[in-house]
């Protein structure tokens, strides 16, 4: 197997489908949706003290049998039990897959691209893939068991991220003015 290196660009260049694709700037629900959900997850990982957790990461993750490529998830969680505290250099471009990857959909995207961001992590070891969509106010956790999709009226939960929850309504919000 051979690991495909891409150039650092800004946005970032992911591996997916055998061609690289660059991450799309995001604008403003994805933006929020991005920003709502790594706050939830990184208080709830500092107060549990379980991982990392940060915003367009790069993972070079590799499923058994293939080439190890470049993802670049919205939001991704590290447990400390995938890489060790003490691993903090190992961190900064991890050769494993986050135990927890975010992805927020984009106009662009291109539904065959996400399936296979989806298979590509679950297959390398994450434990599960939020997918959101602003459009529909909704959340799509994928797992190796299956899918589960949670609306705007629901708390999102999974049981990779235990006593982690956080309402999927709150990820399409934006604050509002004082006094409404």
């Amino acid at each position: 197997m051979r690991e495909i290196v891409l150039p650092e660009t800004k946005p970032a260049l992911e591996w997916v489908n055998g061609r690289a694709l660059q991450k799309v700037s995001p604008q403003r629900k994805h933006a929020l949706a991005q920003s709502v959900f790594v706050s939830a997850l990184l208080a709830w990982a500092m107060e549990h003290g379980t991982g990392r957790v940060g915003t367009e990461w790069e993972f070079r993750v590799q499923p058994p049998g293939e080439d190890r490529r470049p993802l670049v998830p919205d939001v991704a969680y590290l447990s400390y039990d995938t890489l060790s505290y003490e691993a903090d250099d190992e961190a900064d471009i991890p050769r494993v897959a986050p135990d927890a990857a975010v992805e927020i959909m984009s106009p662009g995207d291109l539904g065959r691209d996400i399936e296979e961001k989806i298979r590509v992590y679950l297959a390398a070891g994450a434990s599960v893939v939020f997918l959101v969509d602003t459009n529909a106010r909704a959340v799509t956790a994928c797992d190796r068991i299956g899918r589960v999709t949670f609306d705007d009226r629901m708390m999102l939960s999974h049981s990779a991220l235990p006593n982690f929850s956080m309402s999927v309504r709150s990820l399409f919000e934006q604050p509002k003015p004082r006094g409404r």
